[in-house]
C-alpha cells in the first residue's frame, strides 16, 4: 500500500472512530491511591548512605496495578515520590492493558504510578477492548497514566484489532480510543496503513 501523507491519514482515523463510536469507551481506571503498595523480592539491599535500594527477583503490587522484574533499583520507598528502574524481564498490568520490555522507568507520586517509559527490543504494549484487543510495538514507549495515553516512538506499530498503522511515532488514546500521527513526528518517515478486510459471516443453512 502506497504511504499516506497526514491529511488523508486524519481523515481516514476520523473515519475510523466514527466507525466505532457506538462501542463503549474503554476507560483507564484510576489506581486507588488510598490502597496499600506491596514490594516483594527474593533479595534486597539497602544503601542508605546513597539513599538506594536494589531489589531482585522484585514485584511491586497495588491493587489490580502491578509491576515485576528481574531488577530494580529505586531512590527510596517513599512512593509519594520516587523513582524506579526496572531491568531485564520487565511486565506492567493494569486491570485492562499491559506492557512487557527490557526496561521501565517508573515515577510514582503521591502513592501512584504518575508513569512509565518503557524501552525495549521492541517494547510491546496491549489492551483489552470491548470484543478487540489493541496492540502496539516500538523502541519507546511513554504511558502516562493519568492522562491514558500510550506515545510510541521509532518503528512504532499499532493495531486497533481491524487496522494496521506504522510511523516513526504515535499516540494512543486509551480513554477514547484514538490514534494520532502528527506530521512534525514523523520526521522523513511517513505512516502506511494496512486495512484488514473483514470477512463474511457464514451464512446460515437453509
Amino acid at each position: 500500500m502506497a504511504p499516506l501523507r497526514a491529511s488523508r491519514l486524519a481523515a481516514l482515523l476520523a473515519a475510523s472512530a466514527a466507525a466505532t463510536a457506538a462501542a463503549p469507551v474503554a476507560v483507564v481506571p484510576p489506581l486507588d491511591r488510598d490502597q496499600p503498595i506491596y514490594v516483594k523480592a527474593s533479595s534486597s539491599d539497602f544503601d542508605y548512605k546513597n539513599n538506594t535500594l536494589i531489589f531482585h527477583g522484585v514485584r511491586i503490587e497495588q491493587g489490580r496495578f502491578a509491576v515485576q522484574a528481574d531488577e530494580a533499583v529505586a531512590t527510596g520507598l517513599d512512593f509519594n515520590d520516587s523513582h524506579w528502574v526496572f531491568r531485564g524481564k520487565v511486565i506492567i498490568t493494569t486491570p485492562d492493558s499491559s506492557l512487557v520490555s527490557d526496561e521501565a522507568r517508573v515515577a510514582f507520586a503521591a502513592n501512584a504510578v504518575a508513569n512509565a517509559q518503557i524501552t525495549g527490543t521492541p517494547a510491546a504494549f496491549e489492551q483489552i477492548r470491548d470484543k478487540r484487543v489493541a496492540r502496539g510495538h516500538a523502541a519507546h514507549i511513554d504511558y502516562d497514566f493519568a492522562a491514558g495515553t500510550v506515545r510510541l516512538t521509532e518503528d512504532a506499530w499499532l493495531s486497533d484489532g481491524a487496522n494496521e498503522i506504522n510511523g516513526r511515532t504515535l499516540l494512543y488514546d486509551m480513554r477514547s480510543q484514538r490514534v494520532r500521527a502528527n506530521a512534525e513526528d514523523q520526521g522523513s518517515q511517513r505512516v502506511r496503513i494496512t486495512i484488514i478486510p473483514k470477512k463474511p459471516e457464514p451464512k446460515p443453512n437453509p
